[in-house]
């Protein structure tokens, strides 16, 4: 921090009780100066010699019988006066960027110029302030800061504009000329020397979270009009001090606390600080998320909402689980919702269309993520089993490598809603494509006591049809028999599974010849394929065979029974 003395007397100003104070001198004083609350006893020569303000005030007033000037309106109060007092008589002063911004202000309304004596305050403290404090990152925020409570002084000498210049300058130079000392990222690189680091872009993020709100929103907006920091670096300074202003953003159960206006009032400045979107380089969209859920925990303005959703809509790929799954499942459908839809302008309307060409990876991701929100959100005893499904649906023609991630939370969902019925889990179960599970995850399926038996028998079909391709015994799956119906995973194809045949199972014995099956795996292609015969016989059987506990009661007719007779004999032909 850099400082400046100024005088080189011993200073000689003492108190006599709260509000007077005096200059202990052998010379009688002969001014009596009333600022505020505070008397000071003073003489005339020193005072007068350095300020023409106070050589018109005793122009005019009545001072030879001791009469007091008052001064009411002086920026800083009495410890500004203090400071310029002192100065008159030479005393020792020492400014620092605390108190500089006091002391130039109230030498400004003394009038202590040039014009009245040579090497004058406030010519010495623009000295001081050009030469020193805007020359320095840390002195320019406090001293910024300082001007908060000297407005309008401050704006019109210039000094907050000053202090915008200098803070906006060294957050654009370049990293390598930084000299950096500073803690946030000090942190960061633990014990080692900042000279033997190199210098981050965001060295500066965590010393302007000290700002006060309408202070950093200034320094944001001139930073922004040079142009020269990158928005996801604007980015993190945001979110660092949206972070440090509510403990609870981006936490989901976390209560907030405050003003809820003041509160609404911060989420909303931010909002609107927010650097336009980039091809190449954007904002934090977990930043983003953490942002819309503070936006409808306080019931911000619905536009501004409205385009942050956009916002995360058209970039969904890029959050984490951890992020979205502090928002509601109806938001998290929502930006699923738009980033299957672009918005399109048209010239007679505005309207969403379907998503003809987004890159396969970000469709690969959006799956990813959804799938760990849903054994997230699946933890909740409350949640309804359609609002899990329909999201799980929105995003079932999305790529995926392995159907693991569905599985899990569809385990998840089951663990913790054990009383949901029949009909409702066959409902859970049609979302995730047994063909598509690891062999980790099969592994684990055919274990479940959990899952409906007759997903375990799919499991197992599926497992030994895996184990067994590369041998060239079976080369051909049965159609329409996934857990789905169909290739593509989704519970829209899987009505074609009759209630019939989700409710078929095999005996315990064949389902104990199909776990052996499974885990003799490593044995010999022959004993492999007689266990693909042996289920291919079940499997078919499972498929076949009539629901005697159906949800309904009701019996094929005639006609359906000579149908699936046929498709039966079909798919047996297809097996041998």
């Amino acid at each position: 921090m850099k400082f400046m003395k100024l005088g080189s007397k011993p200073d000689l100003f003492q108190s006599n009780g709260e509000n007077i104070r005096y200059v202990a001198t052998d010379l009688a004083t002969d001014m009596i100066i009333r600022v505020g609350d505070i008397k000071f006893y003073l003489h005339k020569f020193p005072l007068l010699s350095k300020s023409a303000r106070l050589q018109k005030l005793v122009a005019v007033s009545d001072t030879e019988n001791n009469q007091e000037l008052k001064i009411r309106d002086i920026p800083g109060g009495p410890a500004a006066f203090e400071i310029c007092a002192k100065f008159c008589y030479g005393m020792t002063v020492t400014l620092n960027p605390y108190n500089v911004v006091l002391a130039r202000c109230a030498a400004e309304y003394l009038e202590m110029y040039e014009t009245i004596d040579k090497g004058n305050l406030v010519y010495k403290i623009e000295v001081f302030l050009n030469s020193s404090i805007f020359r320095t990152w840390k002195d320019s925020i406090i001293v910024f800061q300082s001007t908060k409570v000297l407005v309008p002084w401050s704006e019109e000498l210039k000094i907050v504009s000053h202090c915008l210049d200098s803070i906006a300058s060294k957050v654009s130079m370049e990293t390598s000329k930084v000299n950096w000392s500073y803690t946030y990222n000090r942190k960061k690189s633990g014990n080692e020397s900042p000279r033997k680091v190199i210098v981050p872009k965001d060295w500066w993020v965590e010393d302007l979270c000290d700002l006060s709100s309408d202070l950093y929103k200034r320094v944001i907006i001139t930073i922004k009009t040079k142009g020269n920091v990158g928005s996801d670096v604007l980015g993190e300074s945001l979110r660092a001090y949206t972070q440090k202003r509510l403990p609870w953003f981006g936490k989901k159960d976390e209560k907030k606390h405050g003003n809820d206006l003041k509160t609404r009032s911060l989420i909303e400045m931010i909002m609107e600080l927010l650097p336009e979107e980039k091809e190449k380089e954007t904002v934090s969209c977990g930043f983003l998320v953490h942002l819309l859920h503070a936006c409808v925990v306080l019931e911000c303005g619905g536009t501004r909402k409205k385009e942050l959703m956009r916002r995360i809509g058209r970039e969904l790929e890029n959050v984490s689980v951890d992020d979205v799954a502090i928002l509601d499942v109806d938001l998290v459908q929502e930006l699923v919702a738009i980033f299957m839809m672009r918005d399109q302008s048209r010239e007679d309307q505005d309207e969403f269309l379907e998503v003809k060409c987004v890159d396969s990876n970000a469709k690969v991701n959006v799956a990813k993520i959804i799938d760990g929100y849903l054994a997230e959100i699946a933890k909740d005893p409350c949640l309804q089993l359609l609002k899990f499904a329909d999201l799980a649906d929105m995003v079932s023609t999305l790529p995926r490598s392995t159907h693991d991630g569905i599985y899990r939370a569809i385990d998840m969902y089951l663990k913790e809603h054990p009383g949901i019925g029949k009909s409702e889990k066959k409902r859970i179960c049609r979302l995730m494509d047994c063909r598509k599970l690891s062999p980790e995850a099969c592994r684990h399926a055919v274990q479940n006591e959990r899952l409906p038996l007759r997903v375990v028998v799919q499991v197992l079909f599926f497992e030994q049809v895996r184990s067994t391709t590369t041998t060239g015994e079976i080369s051909e799956i049965p159609p329409g028999h996934g857990p789905t119906g169909g290739s593509r995973g989704s519970s829209r194809t899987a009505t074609t599974n009759t209630e019939e045949e989700w409710g078929s199972v095999p005996t315990s014995e064949e389902l104990k010849t199909l776990k052996g099956e499974l885990e003799k795996g490593g044995e010999k292609a022959s004993s492999k394929g007689k266990g693909v015969l042996t289920s291919k016989r079940i499997f078919m059987k499972v498929f076949s065979g009539k629901d005697k506990e159906s949800d309904n009661g009701s019996s094929d007719t005639s006609e359906s029974r000579s149908t699936n007779a046929e498709e039966m004999k079909s798919r047996r032909q297809s097996l041998s």
